[in-house]
């Protein structure tokens, strides 16, 4: 049996000479130079990749349902927790780095427009808590924290996270709360509360005293009356609902009598873990990770979903079967370079969830945060699974302009999901190329192009034969336009 984020299969990868081991979570990122993880990507594969932080110059526009493109900091995440605060901050919270690198905590990541633009913000804590160490004593210590469900209830957001031992189902659940989301805020603090549920446990069924599951992969749903649930669970017996109540977001008393097994596989292994739960319209929404992740481009993570009038079940596919007893409807599978996905939460009609990128050229098959936006069919999710690449329509040209005047550059592209343009610079004919400091938002003109428009306003002399190009991104590649120059008359 193999829990999720357990035994990692190895994929040798060839970085500037270097090795890197796959599995549940990479050890480095791709980073800001600034940031605290570039210390251990130089060491590994030499200076980290030059990534300018920058701002969009315009607001968005709201997305259609389909895959979102996401650009910036997106890897490595992990179990991607979506949460969208109350300012329209977007904000991410993932499975902590292995090795307890970077201090093994959870972390977070933001967005500031609606979820495009992406930027890693550190962890929780610096270290892993005192208490997680001594409930493990006597065998390995969890090398991270995994899992996070982030939920607001009453001004309150309460963070649960998993810990675990490799190899078996000696697990925990434990929650944080806090009064913003905001790091820079002065209120800002993860104030840890403990142990939520462990396992083994006993007590979930008079008729089979073996019943037990793994205690990792929390999930938080109220039901009508604001009863809070969490439905948790990895392989073992499956997916479990664990009644809470507020304010302390942890297990009514007598819990284990009162929880509810909603859904296994009945197969060997029983391949099934990160369950999320999400209420739409008059029925309440299982989602669940089918089979394996963590092995790199030969995962086979995927989504499926289930539904039921009742938050307790029982949750029945679009073809009647119960998700207790093999049931659920795969709505989100591999295609194209997104390999495995799954590990998913549901913030409103956004589904986060993490794949292994194979259009990453530097570290192939890199976890990297997915989004897309829930497209509401006859009752049920569905998900764009198309695959085209971004395909430039319109080049940029060449621009003369005066000294403090406005110079403009557009272009347009097609491509599935709708690809994002990332603009570019060069001072030196084309030798190296800096991202530029103010982006501007990629606009959908039609159903299939999309349009983005770069305005350098205040034009120095200095910036006379300047030359810009745009970067579309998508999920399954990246395409570059010609580049244009930037002529400056005195």
């Amino acid at each position: 049996m193999k829990p999720r984020h357990l035994r990692l299969s190895t994929r040798t990868f060839s970085m500037v000479g270097a090795a890197l081991a796959v599995g549940a979570l990479v050890l480095t990122a791709s980073v800001l130079p600034s940031d605290p993880l570039a210390g251990s990507l130089a060491a590994t594969f030499g200076p980290a990749t030059s990534q300018v932080s920058y701002q969009l110059t315009a607001k968005t526009q709201e997305d259609l349902p389909g895959g979102k493109t996401v650009v910036g900091q997106t890897s490595p995440i992990h179990d991607p927790a979506l949460i969208i605060a109350d300012d329209g901050t977007w904000y991410v919270y993932s499975t902590g780095l292995l090795n307890r690198e970077n201090g093994g905590t959870i972390q977070v990541w933001s967005s500031h427009d609606q979820g495009t633009t992406w930027e890693y913000k550190g962890t929780v804590w610096d270290k892993i808590p005192a208490w997680i160490d001594a409930h493990f004593a006597g065998g390995e210590l969890p090398g991270n924290l995994w899992a996070p469900e982030i939920y607001e209830n009453d001004g309150t957001y309460y963070l649960y996270y998993s810990a675990s031992r490799f190899g078996g189902n000696y697990s925990l659940t434990a929650l944080a709360t806090n009064t913003t989301l905001d790091p820079s805020d002065p209120a800002y603090e993860w104030v840890d509360q403990g142990l939520v549920v462990s396992s083994p446990v006993t007590g979930l069924d008079p008729n089979n005293p073996n019943k037990t599951f793994n205690a990792i992969d929390a999930g938080i749903v109220e039901d009508a009356d604001g009863k809070p649930y969490m439905a948790i669970g990895s392989f073992w017996y499956g997916i479990f609902l664990v009644p809470l109540e507020w304010p302390s977001g942890k297990p009514v008393a007598d819990w284990q009598s009162r929880t509810v097994n909603i859904a296994d596989r009945f197969k060997a292994g029983n391949p099934i873990e990160a369950p999320y739960i999400t209420k739409h319209r008059d029925y309440y929404y299982l989602f669940v990770s089918f089979d394996s992740c963590c092995r790199g481009a030969d995962s086979t993570y995927k989504v499926a979903v289930g539904r039921s009038k009742s938050v307790k079940g029982p949750y029945l596919d679009k073809d009647g079967r119960d998700m207790f007893g093999g049931g659920g409807s795969v709505v989100l599978d591999s295609h194209g370079a997104i390999t495995g996905p799954g590990g998913q939460s549901v913030f409103g009609d956004y589904l986060a969830f993490h794949y292994y990128d194979g259009s990453n050229e530097e570290i192939p098959y890199f976890p990297t945060l997915g989004l897309q936006k829930i497209n509401w069919v006859d009752g049920w999710p569905s998900f764009n699974q198309s695959v085209e690449h971004p395909r430039i329509l319109k080049q940029p040209k060449a621009t003369t302009t005066g000294v403090g005047k406005t110079a403009s550059f557009s272009v347009t592209a097609s491509g599935t999901p709708s690809p994002v343009a990332v603009w570019e610079s060069s001072r030196d004919g084309g030798a190296t190329w800096q991202k530029v400091q103010s982006q501007p938002v990629t606009r959908s003109t039609d159903e299939a192009t999309r349009a983005s428009v770069l305005e350098l306003a205040d034009v120095e002399s200095g910036m006379d034969g300047m030359l810009v190009r745009a970067v579309f991104h998508n999920a399954h590649g990246k395409t570059t336009t010609d580049s244009a120059t930037l002529t400056v008359r005195p």
